[in-house]
């Protein structure tokens, strides 16, 4: 395969040099964890890319903001081009001129397999943390990983083996979700810290999104959930947690037009002692599905598209699974309800919730199932990811910096 690493001629001596390149703010976290083990591991270690505050916190050093990689929707990225294309020519450059010995692209495949295909063509490293969803849909972007990537470090456990099937050298390095998640949740504790009084009836958590697309779409039937649940269970209480001031105010407009009346605590950035505190949680697929499951919290997933969006992926098959939400996906069952596009109704959303608040026994199966995902995930992945890159590095651990096997 053309750039593999073996057949690349060897880095210059000197200090561990690894790229980092982050987009987004999720990136960051993840990468500021990547930076602190290897800074503990070799504090003089040069570590630059682009960086967000808290890798920045953690010593790498950012070429350009981060913010110029946060572009999110195809009209917002089709604005942004030109620009996105000038700064990815400018890092290669760059790179190239700093000769690392790793160059890690942090998610964000969009930007940084792009990037890691060049930088692997001039003849360096490079390795990708955190695989595309390619279980889920456009699995043919996985001839873009392989020819970007000398190794992807992957969050989820069935990642490794769908990679090998095409070549692709990938590693299982756990989540940190799950590292930063305690085994054991206080529910009662969460609840207290959110104000909510001790046996005053179940409490159900709403999500709606973290962009205002999610909440425009999928607003409305949590709101009618709510209110069907709250005629059919006198006493249900009702926290929603929002991402932003924004979408604060655009759920509850829609509170006001499809549940009036019903009263629904809004609670802003502070969606983990949110779900902590519920019974049920009722929330839109992302990685707040996990989060959910990690915190042993039984749960129904809702999606909506936009409509332009699914006519493209049915038209095109570009949807590979079956389902959709990570726990299903790690249980490799439907677990947990799913209800997609015409499914995702304010009745079917409501009575999915109703039968778990009214099947004790069902919810703490679930628990159950969610304890063994949190274990099998807990794996210290920042350690894990830092002696991933460190062997491609060369840098084998307790060998001085500077020595390359």
């Amino acid at each position: 395969m053309p750039g593999n690493a073996a057949h690349k001629p060897p880095l210059p001596p000197g200090a561990l040099r690894i790229g980092l390149v982050a987009g987004e703010p999720s990136g960051d976290l993840l990468g500021a964890g990547l930076a602190r083990v290897l800074r503990r591991r070799y504090p003089d270690a040069q570590l630059a890319g682009i960086a967000g505050p808290a890798m920045q916190g953690e010593g790498v050093v950012s070429w350009a903001p981060m913010e110029q990689l946060s572009v999110m929707g195809l009209a917002e990225v089709l604005r942004h081009l030109p620009g996105l294309l000038r700064l990815r020519r400018r890092l290669v450059a760059t790179f190239e001129r700093f000769r690392p010995h790793v160059v890690v692209g942090i998610d964000a495949p969009d930007f940084n397999l792009g990037l890691e295909r060049r930088l692997r063509g001039s003849g360096l490293r490079t390795m990708h943390y955190v695989s595309p969803s390619i279980w889920a849909w456009r699995p043919g972007r996985v001839h873009d990983v392989a020819a970007a990537a000398d190794e992807v470090l992957c969050l989820l456990p069935f990642e490794p083996p769908l990679y090998r099937e095409h070549g692709v050298s990938a590693r299982f390095v756990g989540h940190p979700m799950a590292d930063a998640i305690p085994l054991s949740v206080n529910t009662m504790a969460a609840r207290a810290g959110l104000g909510l009084e001790p046996g005053e009836g179940p409490v159900v958590a709403l999500l709606p999104g973290s962009r205002r697309g999610e909440v425009e779409r999928l607003g409305e039937p949590l709101a009618g959930a709510a209110a069907r649940l709250a005629a059919a269970r006198p006493g249900t209480r009702f926290i929603a947690a929002m991402a932003t001031p924004v979408l604060r105010a655009l759920f509850a407009a829609q509170l006001a037009r499809h549940a009036p009346g019903l009263n629904v605590r809004l609670v802003e950035g502070r969606s983990r002692e949110v779900m902590a505190g519920a019974d049920v949680v009722i929330l839109a697929s992302g990685t707040a599905t996990l989060e959910a499951a990690l915190l042993r919290r039984p749960m129904v997933v809702a999606y909506r598209l936009a409509p332009a969006t699914v006519r493209i992926v049915r038209g095109l098959g570009l949807m590979k699974t079956e389902v959709f939400s990570l726990p299903n996906l790690l249980a490799g069952e439907p677990l947990v309800p799913e209800l997609i596009q015409e499914a995702a109704t304010a009745e079917q959303i409501a009575a999915a919730a109703e039968g778990l608040l009214a099947d004790s026994a069902r919810c703490a199966a679930l628990e159950r199932r969610f304890g063994e995902m949190h274990a099998q995930l807990r794996q210290d992945a920042d350690a894990r990811a830092a002696e991933a890159v460190l062997a491609m590095a060369g840098h084998a651990p307790g060998v001085a910096a500077g020595v390359r096997s």
